[in-house]
């Protein structure tokens, strides 16, 4: 869910100053209009959609709720929920054991029988219950193309890629929607063409505030980045609750409003608040959709120093995740140190594509920092070191739950449902099935492993809230009552029914 891919380590092997992200590479855009000619109406990559532009603008805020849904009475639960986690996360009141409190219970009920309900009722991801045969029947005739394609049976795969064509649609079925995505992932990796699919899909992709849009949508109907970000906040809010100066370096800075409910909560602390030091590391990516550089960020943080009264500075820093170096993060000795990572480790390359582990030197050299906490939140998906076919089948099932996931608040039919998904999801899908080495920057890890990579790094694993968890949960069923929240191995775990999808844990 947002590509941070960095494609001067792929090509280059070295850092480069960013490119326009208007300026099309003209093998891609060769390839991308062969790609749709071929395609037919129902090619995901060229619906009707693609020009308009929506009635909203604003970026993605953190915790700004966005009410053109159509469904008032879920997202005022949402907000009220929100606004509850503002006024009481640095409370001064504290547990039996010193901890800062965190609320045990919503104050607002659910908003129940008024909240948006999936058009249908799931049975078993990849179908509906009742007339399911026409969605069972896709789902195995993808894994068949899957198949075919790595057994090398070219014929019998174009064959049955022209029969998955006919069943795949991006207003249809979760697994139809999803099903067209996959198809044309299969089709570039018969081509070798994934990396310049991949790449082609990022040059024509709206600018600024048309996918500043579609990202916000995707924020408002899915709880996913809101969860990993009130997952951060409360364990940097729970490391740091007596620090008089934070540092908080964060991997994924993005719009930046991320931090507006911690901000919030330090600046309204009984003891006063303390001053706080954000370091930026940005990539072209998130320059890319934030439309603007860092100074933007800047400037909303600088807004929010004012409104909250609490002295922030901000320090950007505009490099590759893998070559930031210790020297460039100006640590000093009289802060508590907190390092975020959002969705963004598993971009970086690990020892079976380069031999240097640029992934776990990362984790070695915020070690090496002294961190008080550090925060991981990542993708619940094995799709790292897999072969082909399994990784299909792995992504089949991950990305099924997340397009179910999608039918809970947007409609088919609705063209910010196919926007979300042609400009927030289809990337990923392609990467993760046309791409291999280190052309494929989409390597999620099961938590499991992330756990021994930090573990290995000299890491320890700290424990979550439960008050924050519990908060989580409640939020959770102001979407949808089958999103599910589990605590396992120290980590908060998020999923759709019976998957997991998500994972938060902190450490030091």
């Amino acid at each position: 869910m947002g590509s941070e891919q960095f494609y001067a380590y792929r090509f280059t092997g070295q850092p480069s100053t960013y490119s326009s992200p208007n300026k099309k590479l003209p093998v891609a855009s060769t390839l991308i209009e062969k790609f749709e000619v071929r395609n037919s109406p129902n090619c995901p990559f060229s619906n009707p959609f693609d020009s308009e532009t929506l009635s909203s603008g604003a970026s993605p805020s953190s915790f700004e709720v966005c009410t053109s849904f159509n469904q008032s009475e879920s997202i005022h639960c949402m907000k009220n929920a929100l606004q509850d986690i503002e006024t009481t996360l640095m409370a001064s009141d504290e547990g039996p054991s010193g901890h800062t409190k965190w609320p045990q219970q919503w104050t607002h009920e659910p908003a129940g029988s008024n909240m948006v309900q999936p058009q249908a009722v799931y049975g078993p991801r990849y179908g509906l219950s009742g007339n399911n045969d026409s969605n069972i029947n896709l789902k195995q005739l993808l894994i068949a193309c899957a198949s075919a394609l790595a057994g090398n049976k070219i014929h019998e795969f174009e064959n049955l890629v022209e029969r998955a064509r006919a069943l795949v649609s991006i207003t249809g079925d979760p697994i139809q929607r999803l099903g067209a995505y996959m198809v044309e992932g299969l089709v570039a990796r018969r081509e070798l063409s994934g990396s310049y699919i991949y790449q082609a899909l990022k040059c024509r992709e709206p600018v600024g505030e048309d996918l500043l849009s579609y990202m916000h949508i995707l924020y408002e109907v899915c709880p996913y980045l809101k969860f990993g970000y009130m997952a951060a906040n409360g364990a940097i809010a729970e490391a740091c609750r007596s620090e008089d100066r934070i540092h908080i370096i964060d991997f994924q800075i993005g719009q930046g409003t991320q931090w507006m409910t911690l901000l919030q909560a330090l600046a309204a602390r009984p003891g006063g608040p303390p001053h706080v030091r954000i370091t930026g590391i940005d990539d072209p990516v998130s320059k890319y959709a934030r439309g603007d550089s860092l100074d933007l960020v800047g400037n909303r943080l600088e807004f929010l120093s004012e409104k909250f009264k609490i002295p922030i500075e901000f320090h950007s820093l505009p490099v590759y995740a893998p070559f930031v170096t210790k020297e460039m993060l100006d640590v000093r000795p009289d802060e508590a140190l907190a390092v975020n990572f959002p969705f963004q480790l598993h971009h970086m390359p690990d020892e079976s594509v380069d031999v240097n582990n640029p992934r776990d030197e990362l984790l070695r050299m915020v070690k090496s920092l002294s961190p008080k906490v550090v925060t991981l939140i990542e993708q619940e998906s094995n799709t790292n070191t897999a072969a082909f076919f399994p990784r299909f089948l792995e992504a089949l099932d991950f990305y099924s739950a997340i397009f179910e996931s999608l039918d809970a608040t947007l409609a088919r039919d609705r063209k910010d449902r196919i926007n979300v998904e042609q400009h927030c999801l289809a990337r990923d899908i392609v990467n993760v099935i046309a791409c291999e080495g280190k052309e494929r920057v989409e390597r999620h890890e099961l938590f499991r492993k992330w756990r021994s990579r930090l573990t290995m790094a000299g890491f320890k694993q700290s424990p979550l809230s439960g008050y924050v968890n519990s908060v989580i949960g409640n939020l959770l069923k102001c979407y949808s009552g089958h999103y599910t929240l589990v605590e396992k191995d120290g980590a908060l775990l998020m999923g759709w029914k019976d998957r997991d999808l998500m994972s938060a844990s902190a450490w030091h």
